[in-house]
């Protein structure tokens, strides 16, 4: 059995394991990275291929490395098509936004990581985890042969509901294991090219499925080139997805004649980011740790910081010789400060979906002003005067029990929120912490009568 060591080991070479790796690389360590995909795969992921943020990337790998894969600049809002209501709603999307060809960019963080020093071990798959005290490796079949890496950290870039934290111990650690499949979509994408410009390139569009908890998107990646999709919440009864997709897309004129050129299926987090990460030599990013808006399904530019944030911690604990919780707990905060409080508290809104009527929720959607909605969706909350109020009321009429409890919703949001600003400075606060969380959620239970999700 050939065996690597390596001052890191990371699992997965997506948007986060890349950035992680550029980062501490870059710093002077070794670090490894197992990709089950071959070196011509590497890098294909199901995505929406949008990218929001898109000029405010963090530095380990530059802008300008993966800017190349920006195909489309020009998108500035999403349109909510509402078929109950034979209407549109535009909502503003705050920030830079561009659409990208995901395997292009894939590619170049591949290539940003290497060009910082990283080594990338194509068609590895991992099976397990060595561990003894703390996580000190992996065991993998490289190109169909045993391969160990002992490493004295180990990241978790693996991506949705990743099989390696399956595999570590975490009865003694604070790493985050309340997960459960039904706190995740499935979805499935295609990039479709029609004969003619579609005249809505500028929007990120968006469909409801006759279930609240999915939804089809229409995202154009130029004109004539569009990455078009279907996901539905866990918790619902599975969704023909390849079917459901075909049929809306047999309905829709400007599809007429289209070809198919990629298919790609998947699972991605609509849950709050884990409540920590961090293990004895361990550490998860990116989609492996929940780090995607709920509402959205936007990932990649939670991963990159994700990425970095390990990074940098995990350079400071590997020049104290300490992988310790303690050491590591810096990620988590930062985290947590960035946007993984925001993502907390858009989650509430994700529970209110899922147990509110897709009639009311698309009637409540129609009637709320697009300003709010776009800052309740990006930021996880917004503030609602009287006067707005009296006019939301007015045009919902036949919808005012929802809005209610919309309301009532968004004051446990905006709870939580707060509650998130308070995250513990080390693991010694972190059970209190939790159970004061919890305490919260009860009320978003109770407020929107939705079952549990955690």
């Amino acid at each position: 059995m050939t065996t690597h060591e390596v001052d890191v080991a990371i699992v997965g070479a997506g948007t986060s394991g890349c950035y992680a790796a550029a980062t501490i690389a870059d710093a002077g360590y070794d670090v490894v990275i197992a990709e089950r995909k071959d070196e011509e795969e590497a890098g294909h992921i199901a995505c929406g291929d949008a990218l929001k943020g898109a000029s405010e990337f963090p530095d380990a790998i530059p802008k300008s490395q993966i800017e190349p894969a920006f195909t489309n600049t020009d998108v500035d809002h999403g349109r909510f098509e509402i078929p109950q209501l034979d209407t549109e709603v535009d909502i503003p999307v705050p920030g830079e936004l561009a659409v990208i060809d995901r395997w292009e960019y894939g590619r170049r963080l591949i290539d940003g990581a290497e060009s910082a020093g990283a080594t990338i071990h194509y068609d590895t798959v991992v099976k397990d985890v060595i561990q003894n005290g703390k996580v000190e490796g992996l065991e993998a079949i490289r190109k169909g042969d045993p391969v160990e890496y002992d490493a004295d950290l180990v990241i978790d870039a693996a991506g949705a509901l990743s099989l390696l934290q399956d595999k570590v111990d975490f009865d003694d650690a604070t790493f985050d294991t309340n997960v459960t499949y039904s706190q995740f979509c499935s979805a499935y994408r295609e990039i479709v090219t029609v004969d003619e410009p579609v005249d809505w390139s500028d929007a990120l569009v968006f469909k409801p499925t006759e279930r609240a908890a999915g939804y089809l998107w229409y995202f154009p990646r130029t004109e004539t080139e569009i990455n078009v999709g279907l996901g539905f919440q866990m918790t619902e009864e599975p969704m023909q997805l390849v079917e459901d997709l075909k049929e809306d897309l047999q309905e829709r004129p400007e599809f007429e004649g289209a070809t198919v050129d990629d298919k790609l299926g998947a699972a991605l987090p609509t849950r709050r980011p884990y409540d920590s990460a961090v293990a004895p030599g361990y550490v998860a990013i990116g989609d492996a740790a929940g780090h995607v808006n709920p509402t959205t399904g936007g990932g990649i530019a939670g991963a990159a910081y994700a990425g970095q944030y390990a990074g940098e911690a995990i350079i400071d604990a590997l020049a104290h010789d300490d992988v310790s919780e303690q050491r590591l707990w810096e990620y988590n905060e930062r985290v947590m400060d960035h946007f993984g409080g925001r993502y907390a508290a858009l989650d509430v809104y994700n529970i209110f979906a899922t147990a509110t009527d897709v009639d009311d929720l698309m009637g409540l959607l129609a009637a709320l002003p697009v300003k709010k909605l776009s800052e309740a969706l990006y930021e996880g909350s917004t503030s609602v005067g009287p006067w707005l109020k009296l006019k939301t009321a007015a045009k919902s009429f036949g919808h005012w029990e929802t809005i209610y409890d919309l309301y009532q919703t968004k004051a446990a949001a905006d709870d939580l929120l707060e509650h998130y600003e308070q995250y513990p400075s080390s693991p010694d606060g972190f059970d209190r912490w939790r159970r004061q969380r919890d305490d919260l959620m009860e009320d978003v239970y109770d407020v929107t009568g939705a079952e549990p999700k955690y």
